[in-house]
C-alpha cells in the first residue's frame, strides 16, 4: 500500500498527541494535596494549639482573605484524612440554639504530617491581641 508524503505527516502528527513522548509529564487528576487554605489553618492551630471548627473560621477571617465557613470545615476534614489535622475531642454544648438544645463542637489539634512555617502574621496577631496560645 502507497501512503503520500502529506498522509504520512498527518498520521505522525496525530500520534503525537495520542501517545506523548514522555508519559510521565502529564497531569494527575483530581484536586492538588496541598492548599493554601488547609496551609493557613494549620499555622493558626500551630499558635492556638487547639480550637473548634467555628474558632478557627473567626480567626481565619480576620488573618487572611475572606473564606466561607464551608470550606474551612471542607480543610479540616480534608486535613483529617492527610493526617495535617487530628480531632482533639468531641465535646456537647447545650444552649439555646434554633435546631435544639445542644451542639456538637469538635476540637482539633495539629496532626502528625502538620508542617507550621510559622507565619509571622499569624504570630503577631496572638501576640498582640494577648489570646490563649495554649
Amino acid at each position: 500500500m502507497f501512503v503520500s508524503v502529506a498522509e504520512q505527516k498527518i498520521l505522525f502528527n496525530m500520534e503525537k498527541y495520542l501517545y506523548p513522548l514522555n508519559r510521565n509529564s502529564v497531569m494527575k487528576r483530581g484536586r492538588p494535596l496541598k492548599s493554601d487554605v488547609r496551609q493557613n489553618i494549620v499555622e493558626i492551630l500551630h499558635y492556638k494549639k487547639r480550637a473548634h471548627g467555628y474558632e478557627v473560621y473567626k480567626y481565619y477571617k480576620e488573618l487572611f482573605p475572606e473564606v466561607t465557613m464551608r470550606n474551612i470545615y471542607y480543610h479540616l476534614k480534608k486535613g483529617l484524612q492527610t493526617g495535617e489535622f487530628r480531632v482533639e475531642k468531641v465535646e456537647m454544648q447545650s444552649g439555646e440554639y434554633s435546631w435544639g438544645g445542644e451542639a456538637e463542637r469538635t476540637y482539633y489539634a495539629l496532626g502528625e504530617k502538620a508542617a507550621p512555617k510559622e507565619d509571622s502574621r499569624v504570630k503577631k496577631y496572638f501576640e498582640s491581641e494577648n489570646k490563649n496560645l495554649g
